[in-house]
Parts: structure tokens; C-alpha cells; sequence
């Protein structure tokens, strides 16, 4: 996989790390322009940064969300996240199922039972016996893994 970088590394390294900010020149705040150690690419110092100024300067919830370009419900998420978790509370929360959620006990013990009786049967095959069985469209590769998880949790 070819991967583009371009001639700025710290840009390259906050993309990487999905902590690269999204709207760098909504950042307003004095600190950040201009500043070599300010760097309103960098979501992770900007988070913290507005918390800090919120909590030691005193100003108010809307003069601090307007000057780093947050809303005042992302502030107050921001808040929780980081007074529940410290500063890996700043991390962007992944998006996403965390688990094959379609992929239940009882589909996976059907799976089974359906290999077990047919040893040539593929991943694509199994995908339309799902859906036909149990009305779920599954990507044939959550399949294989599920399998795998499986086998690996029955060596355990």
C-alpha cells in the first residue's frame, strides 16, 4: 500500500494518530497564532488548552467554545471525558460497532452446524444462507473472522 506523505511530519503524525483537527483556523484563541509551541492542528492540545482556560482563567463556557472552535455541547463532552478518563479522555473516541454485533452465539453455532455438515462451503455461501435464515447482511470476511475468534477461544 502506497501511502502519500507530504513535507509536513507533525501534520503526517497527528493524521496518523486520528488527532490531526479538522477545523485548525477555527481556532482563535491568541495562543495558537503565531506560536511555534501552540498548534491548533494538534485536537488533543486544543482540547486541553480550552478545558485549562475554562477551569484557571475563569471565562465563560461560550467566550471559551468560540475562541477554540467547539460547540458548547462538545465542551461539556469534552469536560466528562476528560474528568472520567484524564488526559487519554482527549483521544478521539473511535466510532463504530467494538464486536461482530450481528454475529450472535446462535448465528455462529447455525454457521457451524451448517459447516460442519458441508466441509466445501465458503464464506459467500454462507452469507446468503444468513440472510436467508436469519435476515442479516453479513460481509463474508466478519465471517472468517468470527470463525477464527471461535476456533482460538475453543484452544484457550
Amino acid at each position: 500500500m502506497n501511502t502519500v506523505t507530504s513535507s509536513d511530519p507533525k501534520r503526517d503524525a497527528l493524521q496518523r494518530q486520528k488527532t490531526l483537527n479538522p477545523k485548525p483556523l477555527d481556532v482563535k484563541n491568541p495562543l495558537f497564532q503565531d506560536s511555534e509551541f501552540f498548534d491548533s492542528r494538534d485536537l488533543i492540545q486544543v482540547k486541553y488548552e480550552m478545558l485549562r482556560q475554562a477551569q484557571q482563567d475563569g471565562k465563560s463556557v461560550k467566550e471559551t467554545t468560540v475562541a477554540f472552535g467547539f460547540s458548547r455541547v462538545a465542551f461539556y463532552q469534552i469536560r466528562r471525558q476528560f474528568e472520567e478518563n484524564g488526559l487519554a479522555g482527549l483521544l478521539p473516541i473511535q466510532r463504530g460497532p467494538r464486536s461482530a454485533h450481528k454475529l450472535t452465539d446462535e448465528i455462529m453455532d447455525y454457521v457451524e452446524q451448517v459447516i460442519a455438515q458441508d466441509l466445501s462451503l465458503r464464506a459467500p455461501v454462507l452469507v446468503e444462507l444468513m440472510k436467508e435464515r436469519f435476515g442479516i447482511s453479513v460481509h463474508r470476511r466478519s465471517i472468517e473472522r468470527a470463525l477464527v475468534r471461535r476456533q482460538k477461544k475453543l484452544q484457550s
